[in-house]
């Protein structure tokens, strides 16, 4: 998934009690409702495993 800043790779990034999408390239963090009409299947699948994702 690219990010919309730069079309930087985005990949998830998980913290204490958050689930959020990070650029690798600019370090753009993006909440996962901001993003989540333009979600691949490959992000789809990696957002899968977890069991809840609170939406902030």
């Amino acid at each position: 998934m690219k990010c919309r800043k730069c079309d930087g790779e985005l990949t998830v990034k998980r913290s204490c009690r958050k689930v959020r999408l990070q650029c690798i390239s600019c370090q753009q963090e993006y909440q996962i409702h901001e993003v989540a009409a333009d979600l691949d299947e490959k992000t789809s699948a990696i957002l899968e495993q977890y069991t809840t994702i609170i939406y902030d």
